[in-house]
């Protein structure tokens, strides 16, 4: 029988082996400074209406921002945003210094370069565990079809390799 630790290592082994798509999740403080992060925990939830989620450490800064705020934008990355994944998943102080970004109609800082953004107002936020898991609902959205999704594998970014799409 495994213990506590083995049993969450064992967990982080299989997840990490589980190809994903990556996202980096912004809105803004009170005083409408942006803040954003990586994320890889993120599902769609319902098709009427709209609606996705994705899930938030509670050791995270900006948690309050999140759960309270009422809304999120979700950027599915494009394969070639891997340095934008890898400084919005540190701890750089002005991560929205290092992009270009613009913000919407409905009051989100907005990424530039992106495969896809949702934006959500806040349906519902759920403690589950050590993670609040929050649920959107999409109010915009917006897709560049010309780019490609950045995957995650193995603690490695990329695309979809052509090969993925021929005929068997």
């Amino acid at each position: 029988m495994m213990n506590k630790e083995e049993k969450q290592q064992v967990f982080k082994d299989i997840m990490g082996n589980y190809p994903t798509g990556v996202t980096v999740v912004t809105t803004t403080t009170g005083d409408g400074v942006p803040v954003g992060l990586t994320v890889n925990s993120f599902a769609s939830v319902s098709l009427d209406p709209l609606m996705l989620l994705w899930s938030i450490d509670h050791r995270v800064s900006s948690l309050k921002e999140f759960t309270e705020g009422g809304k999120f934008a979700v950027h599915v990355l494009a394969g070639e945003q891997s340095e934008l994944c890898k400084t919005f998943a540190s701890r750089h102080e002005d991560r929205f210094s290092t992009c270009n970004w613009h913000q919407s109609e409905n009051g989100l800082p907005i990424i530039e370069g992106a495969f896809g953004v949702f934006e959500c107002k806040t349906f519902k936020a759920i403690e589950a565990g050590d993670h609040t898991v929050l649920i959107g609902e999409v109010v915009d959205l917006k897709v560049d079809s010309s780019k490609d999704p950045m995957l995650y594998h193995r603690r490695v970014f990329g695309s979809i390799p052509a090969e993925f799409y021929t005929a068997k």
